[in-house]
Protein backbone atom coordinates (compact mmCIF):
# COMPACT_ATOMS: atom_id res chain seq x y z
CA UNK A 1 0.00 0.00 0.00
CA UNK A 2 1.32 3.47 -0.89
CA UNK A 3 2.56 5.49 2.04
CA UNK A 4 0.68 8.56 3.18
CA UNK A 5 2.60 11.62 2.00
CA UNK A 6 4.11 13.69 4.80
CA UNK A 7 4.38 17.46 4.99
CA UNK A 8 5.66 20.01 7.50
CA UNK A 9 3.53 23.16 7.63
CA UNK A 10 4.83 26.08 9.70
CA UNK A 11 2.97 28.98 11.25
CA UNK A 12 -0.24 27.06 11.97
CA UNK A 13 -1.65 28.95 14.95
CA UNK A 14 -4.07 30.77 12.63
CA UNK A 15 -4.60 32.05 9.11
CA UNK A 16 -3.01 30.43 6.09
CA UNK A 17 -1.07 27.83 8.04
CA UNK A 18 -4.02 26.64 10.13
CA UNK A 19 -6.32 26.45 7.11
CA UNK A 20 -3.81 24.64 4.93
CA UNK A 21 -2.85 22.15 7.66
CA UNK A 22 -6.49 21.09 8.04
CA UNK A 23 -7.13 21.05 4.30
CA UNK A 24 -4.03 18.95 3.64
CA UNK A 25 -5.09 16.42 6.27
CA UNK A 26 -8.54 16.23 4.69
CA UNK A 27 -6.82 15.59 1.34
CA UNK A 28 -4.93 12.61 2.74
CA UNK A 29 -1.60 14.05 3.83
CA UNK A 30 0.11 13.27 7.12
CA UNK A 31 0.57 16.79 8.43
CA UNK A 32 3.14 17.98 10.95
CA UNK A 33 1.96 21.46 11.93
CA UNK A 34 4.14 23.88 13.88
CA UNK A 35 3.16 26.63 16.31
CA UNK A 36 5.26 28.85 18.56
CA UNK A 37 3.06 28.67 21.67
CA UNK A 38 1.86 25.67 23.61
CA UNK A 39 -1.63 27.17 23.87
CA UNK A 40 -2.03 27.01 20.08
CA UNK A 41 -1.58 23.24 19.86
CA UNK A 42 -4.92 22.13 21.26
CA UNK A 43 -7.26 23.11 18.42
CA UNK A 44 -5.05 21.48 15.79
CA UNK A 45 -4.55 18.32 17.81
CA UNK A 46 -8.31 18.13 18.36
CA UNK A 47 -8.57 17.78 14.59
CA UNK A 48 -6.08 14.92 14.57
CA UNK A 49 -3.12 16.94 13.33
CA UNK A 50 0.32 16.19 14.77
CA UNK A 51 1.42 19.53 16.19
CA UNK A 52 4.92 20.50 17.30
CA UNK A 53 6.48 23.58 18.82
CA UNK A 54 8.91 25.46 16.59
CA UNK A 55 10.14 29.05 16.52
CA UNK A 56 12.14 30.21 13.50
CA UNK A 57 14.24 32.46 15.75
CA UNK A 58 15.37 29.52 17.91
CA UNK A 59 17.59 27.10 15.94
CA UNK A 60 17.33 24.41 18.61
CA UNK A 61 13.56 24.18 18.04
CA UNK A 62 14.12 23.83 14.30
CA UNK A 63 16.53 20.94 14.86
CA UNK A 64 14.14 19.33 17.34
CA UNK A 65 11.27 19.58 14.84
CA UNK A 66 13.28 17.99 12.04
CA UNK A 67 14.49 15.21 14.33
CA UNK A 68 11.00 14.43 15.61
CA UNK A 69 9.51 14.26 12.13
CA UNK A 70 12.37 12.03 10.94
CA UNK A 71 11.78 9.70 13.87
CA UNK A 72 8.02 9.51 13.42
CA UNK A 73 8.17 8.93 9.66
CA UNK A 74 11.20 6.68 9.43
CA UNK A 75 13.15 9.49 7.80
CA UNK A 76 10.67 10.49 5.11
CA UNK A 77 9.50 14.05 4.44
CA UNK A 78 7.70 14.56 1.15
CA UNK A 79 7.04 18.28 1.40
CA UNK A 80 7.85 21.42 3.36
CA UNK A 81 5.51 24.41 3.43
CA UNK A 82 7.35 27.39 4.95
CA UNK A 83 4.65 29.83 5.98
CA UNK A 84 5.17 31.30 9.46
CA UNK A 85 6.07 35.00 9.28
CA UNK A 86 5.07 38.45 10.46
CA UNK A 87 5.20 41.98 9.04
CA UNK A 88 6.98 44.86 10.80
CA UNK A 89 5.43 48.13 9.62
CA UNK A 90 7.27 51.43 9.81
CA UNK A 91 9.27 53.84 7.69
CA UNK A 92 12.79 52.61 6.98
CA UNK A 93 14.32 55.55 8.87
CA UNK A 94 12.22 54.74 11.95
CA UNK A 95 13.31 51.10 12.26
CA UNK A 96 16.47 50.23 14.11
CA UNK A 97 18.87 47.70 12.64
CA UNK A 98 17.99 45.33 15.48
CA UNK A 99 14.33 45.45 14.44
CA UNK A 100 15.38 44.61 10.88
CA UNK A 101 17.43 41.67 12.16
CA UNK A 102 14.44 40.42 14.12
CA UNK A 103 12.31 40.55 10.98
CA UNK A 104 14.89 38.56 9.00
CA UNK A 105 15.39 35.98 11.76
CA UNK A 106 11.72 35.03 11.55
CA UNK A 107 11.00 35.58 7.85
CA UNK A 108 14.27 34.46 6.27
CA UNK A 109 17.08 32.88 8.29
CA UNK A 110 14.84 30.43 10.13
CA UNK A 111 13.27 29.32 6.85
CA UNK A 112 16.73 28.70 5.43
CA UNK A 113 17.75 26.61 8.45
CA UNK A 114 14.66 24.40 8.34
CA UNK A 115 14.94 23.97 4.57
CA UNK A 116 18.59 22.88 4.87
CA UNK A 117 17.64 20.23 7.40
CA UNK A 118 14.90 18.82 5.16
CA UNK A 119 16.76 18.74 1.83
CA UNK A 120 19.10 15.80 2.69
CA UNK A 121 16.07 13.60 3.41
CA UNK A 122 14.46 14.59 0.13
CA UNK A 123 17.72 13.91 -1.73
CA UNK A 124 17.86 10.37 -0.33
CA UNK A 125 14.24 9.85 -1.44
CA UNK A 126 14.98 11.31 -4.87
CA UNK A 127 11.95 13.57 -4.62
CA UNK A 128 10.29 16.31 -2.60
CA UNK A 129 8.45 19.60 -2.70
CA UNK A 130 9.44 22.86 -1.01
CA UNK A 131 6.88 25.67 -1.12
CA UNK A 132 7.65 29.06 0.42
CA UNK A 133 4.98 31.67 1.09
CA UNK A 134 6.41 34.95 -0.05
CA UNK A 135 4.20 37.96 -0.78
CA UNK A 136 3.38 40.37 -3.55
CA UNK A 137 5.71 42.58 -1.48
CA UNK A 138 8.49 40.20 -2.44
CA UNK A 139 8.04 41.47 -5.99
CA UNK A 140 6.81 45.03 -5.52
CA UNK A 141 7.93 47.53 -2.86
CA UNK A 142 5.41 49.29 -0.65
CA UNK A 143 5.84 52.33 1.58
CA UNK A 144 6.07 51.75 5.34
CA UNK A 145 6.60 48.01 4.79
CA UNK A 146 10.34 48.19 4.17
CA UNK A 147 11.41 45.53 6.70
CA UNK A 148 8.84 42.99 5.53
CA UNK A 149 9.44 43.84 1.86
CA UNK A 150 13.19 43.40 2.28
CA UNK A 151 12.75 40.00 3.94
CA UNK A 152 10.48 38.81 1.16
CA UNK A 153 12.72 40.19 -1.63
CA UNK A 154 15.54 38.19 -0.02
CA UNK A 155 13.35 35.09 0.20
CA UNK A 156 12.46 35.38 -3.48
CA UNK A 157 16.12 35.46 -4.52
CA UNK A 158 17.17 32.59 -2.26
CA UNK A 159 14.21 30.40 -3.21
CA UNK A 160 14.61 30.76 -6.96
CA UNK A 161 18.35 30.13 -6.66
CA UNK A 162 17.56 26.97 -4.67
CA UNK A 163 15.07 25.92 -7.34
CA UNK A 164 17.76 26.23 -10.01
CA UNK A 165 20.32 24.29 -7.95
CA UNK A 166 17.88 21.43 -7.27
CA UNK A 167 16.59 21.20 -10.83
CA UNK A 168 17.87 17.66 -11.50
CA UNK A 169 17.38 16.29 -7.99
CA UNK A 170 13.66 15.46 -8.11
CA UNK A 171 13.03 18.22 -5.55
CA UNK A 172 10.70 20.95 -6.83
CA UNK A 173 10.72 24.43 -5.29
CA UNK A 174 7.97 27.05 -5.67
CA UNK A 175 6.93 30.43 -4.28
CA UNK A 176 3.40 31.56 -3.45
CA UNK A 177 2.99 35.34 -3.60
CA UNK A 178 -0.32 36.41 -2.05
CA UNK A 179 -1.81 39.84 -2.01
CA UNK A 180 -4.32 40.73 0.75
CA UNK A 181 -5.49 37.61 2.63
CA UNK A 182 -7.95 37.63 5.52
CA UNK A 183 -5.80 36.47 8.46
CA UNK A 184 -4.45 37.77 11.80
CA UNK A 185 -1.46 39.19 9.95
CA UNK A 186 -2.74 42.76 10.23
CA UNK A 187 -3.43 42.47 13.96
CA UNK A 188 0.09 41.17 14.51
CA UNK A 189 1.50 44.05 12.46
CA UNK A 190 -0.37 46.55 14.61
CA UNK A 191 1.27 45.13 17.72
CA UNK A 192 4.72 45.31 16.13
CA UNK A 193 4.43 48.93 15.03
CA UNK A 194 3.45 49.98 18.54
CA UNK A 195 6.34 48.00 19.98
CA UNK A 196 9.13 49.31 17.77
CA UNK A 197 8.18 52.70 16.29
CA UNK A 198 7.98 56.07 18.03
CA UNK A 199 4.81 57.04 16.22
CA UNK A 200 4.25 60.54 17.61
CA UNK A 201 7.81 61.83 17.22
CA UNK A 202 8.40 60.50 13.72
CA UNK A 203 8.60 62.76 10.67
CA UNK A 204 5.88 60.44 9.32
CA UNK A 205 3.49 60.85 12.28
CA UNK A 206 0.55 62.07 10.17
CA UNK A 207 0.98 59.24 7.69
CA UNK A 208 1.16 56.70 10.51
CA UNK A 209 -2.19 57.92 11.83
CA UNK A 210 -3.74 57.35 8.43
CA UNK A 211 -2.08 53.94 8.06
CA UNK A 212 -3.17 52.85 11.53
CA UNK A 213 -6.77 53.75 10.76
CA UNK A 214 -6.60 51.35 7.82
CA UNK A 215 -4.89 48.60 9.81
CA UNK A 216 -7.23 48.75 12.81
CA UNK A 217 -10.38 48.62 10.72
CA UNK A 218 -11.58 52.21 11.13
CA UNK A 219 -10.42 53.18 7.65
CA UNK A 220 -11.52 51.93 4.20
CA UNK A 221 -12.05 48.16 3.84
CA UNK A 222 -10.02 46.25 1.27
CA UNK A 223 -12.68 44.79 -1.00
CA UNK A 224 -10.18 42.51 -2.76
CA UNK A 225 -9.09 40.58 0.34
CA UNK A 226 -9.50 36.81 -0.06
CA UNK A 227 -9.64 33.94 2.40
CA UNK A 228 -6.76 31.48 3.02
CA UNK A 229 -8.49 28.96 0.77
CA UNK A 230 -7.14 31.01 -2.17
CA UNK A 231 -3.62 30.13 -1.05
CA UNK A 232 -4.53 26.48 -0.62
CA UNK A 233 -5.80 26.31 -4.18
CA UNK A 234 -2.35 27.12 -5.56
CA UNK A 235 -0.52 25.15 -2.85
CA UNK A 236 -2.24 22.00 -4.16
CA UNK A 237 -0.86 22.74 -7.61
CA UNK A 238 2.65 23.36 -6.27
CA UNK A 239 2.53 20.05 -4.38
CA UNK A 240 0.94 17.89 -7.06
CA UNK A 241 1.78 19.25 -10.51
CA UNK A 242 4.33 17.28 -12.51
CA UNK A 243 6.18 20.51 -13.26
CA UNK A 244 5.11 23.08 -10.65
CA UNK A 245 5.57 26.73 -11.49
CA UNK A 246 8.23 28.86 -9.80
CA UNK A 247 5.69 31.60 -8.96
CA UNK A 248 2.03 31.44 -7.92
CA UNK A 249 0.56 34.94 -7.57
CA UNK A 250 -2.67 35.06 -5.54
CA UNK A 251 -5.43 37.76 -5.44
CA UNK A 252 -6.40 40.30 -8.07
CA UNK A 253 -4.36 43.24 -6.64
CA UNK A 254 -1.22 41.08 -6.65
CA UNK A 255 -1.75 40.01 -10.26
CA UNK A 256 -2.45 43.59 -11.31
CA UNK A 257 0.70 44.78 -9.55
CA UNK A 258 2.88 42.23 -11.32
CA UNK A 259 1.39 43.20 -14.69
CA UNK A 260 1.83 46.93 -14.14
CA UNK A 261 5.43 46.49 -13.01
CA UNK A 262 6.12 44.60 -16.23
CA UNK A 263 4.43 47.15 -18.49
CA UNK A 264 5.18 50.56 -16.96
CA UNK A 265 8.45 52.51 -16.88
CA UNK A 266 10.02 52.21 -13.42
CA UNK A 267 9.57 55.86 -12.39
CA UNK A 268 5.91 55.84 -13.38
CA UNK A 269 5.28 52.51 -11.66
CA UNK A 270 6.82 53.64 -8.35
CA UNK A 271 4.86 56.92 -8.42
CA UNK A 272 1.70 54.89 -8.94
CA UNK A 273 2.58 52.59 -6.04
CA UNK A 274 3.08 55.60 -3.78
CA UNK A 275 -0.50 56.69 -4.42
CA UNK A 276 -1.94 53.24 -3.68
CA UNK A 277 -1.30 53.28 0.09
Amino acid sequence: MAHKRTIIVTGCSSGIGAFCARALKADGWRVFATVRKEADRASLEADGIETLLMDYTQPETISALAATVRERTGGRIDALFNNGAYGQPGAVEDLSTDVLREQFETNFFGWHELTRQVIPLMRRQGQGRIVNVSSILGLIPYRFRGAYTASKFALEGLTITLRMELQDSGIHVSLIEPGPIDTRFTANALAKIGEHVDLEHSAHAAEYRRQLARLNGTGPVNRHKMGPEAVYDVLKSALNAKNPRPHYVVTLPAKQGVLLKRLLPANLFYRLMRRLD
